[in-house]
């Protein structure tokens, strides 16, 4: 019995259509009534209409019913308002202004990937051939959501929700700033950080290797250089490489 990942989110914007299509640009699978799906996770975004770009509804996935019976018990003993049927359970965080719906789903399963063979000081693994990844051709595809970060009003309230409550465990703390938290095995799958506003400041999608990242953000940026924000880097926290770009 246990969380196991973040399932899906439903992101608000003012402008549906140009988000949806940087979204498929991007490399997800368009569904139809703006939904749109990873290679692995299936159906992860849905893209809504609002008045400001705002995470409407997160999805966390959890083994069965007993999960929800334990998150309901504790947010009781919280104060927080919720509501729930056989299957799922909806509480709002106040100071992220967003809906957390934990849901019974099955876990997902996912193929390993082949290691590429390397070259390094004292190891040779690929003598007088070139980097796969620069001759790969194929559009790159997300196989995952991975996590995403939201600003808060009142952060250790949050955090609160999100571990006493919800039942996520923490990762990484930068105190009175962020907390790093995990629903899965991934280092966090909801980074919590404190803001004037409530605000969500992106979401991450997993690919297979560094080359991915580096070569999915170039055809990103191809023609639309205003997508560009920070990257290729890697973190400290976390230790994993990124690429930031603005969506719409």
């Amino acid at each position: 019995m246990a969380l196991h990942g973040l399932a899906r989110f439903t992101m608000g914007v003012p402008d549906v259509d140009a988000t949806h299509s940087y979204y498929a640009d991007f490399g997800l699978t368009p569904l139809g009534d703006g939904r749109l799906a990873s290679t692995d996770g299936g159906e992860q975004l849905k893209i809504v209409q609002a008045p400001r770009r705002r995470l409407e509804e997160l999805v966390v996935a959890a083994d069965d019913s007993d999960d929800l019976g334990r998150i309901a018990a504790a947010l009781l003993r919280m104060g927080v308002p919720f509501t729930r049927n056989p299957r799922s359970l909806r509480a709002m965080d106040a100071g992220t202004q967003v809906t957390v719906t934990v849901e019974v789903r099955p876990r997902l399963a996912q193929h390993a990937v082949d290691p590429v063979p390397l070259n390094g000081p004292g190891t040779v693994e690929r003598p007088n051939l070139r980097a796969p990844g620069v001759l790969r051709e194929n559009a790159v595809r997300p196989r995952r959501l991975g996590h995403v970060v939201l600003g808060s009003t009142d952060q250790e309230a949050s955090h609160r929700f999100f571990t006493d409550g919800i039942g996520f465990k923490v990762s990484d703390v930068v105190p009175g700033v962020a907390a790093f938290l995990r629903c899965s095995t991934d280092h966090h799958n909801v980074l919590v950080q404190s803001s004037p506003i409530p605000f969500m400041h992106h979401s991450s999608w997993q690919v297979d290797d560094v080359d991915e990242v580096g070569r999915g953000a170039t055809r990103m940026i191809e023609g639309h250089p205003e997508r560009h924000v920070w990257g290729l880097g890697r973190h400290h926290i976390g230790s994993n490489f990124f690429w930031y770009l603005k969506d719409p």
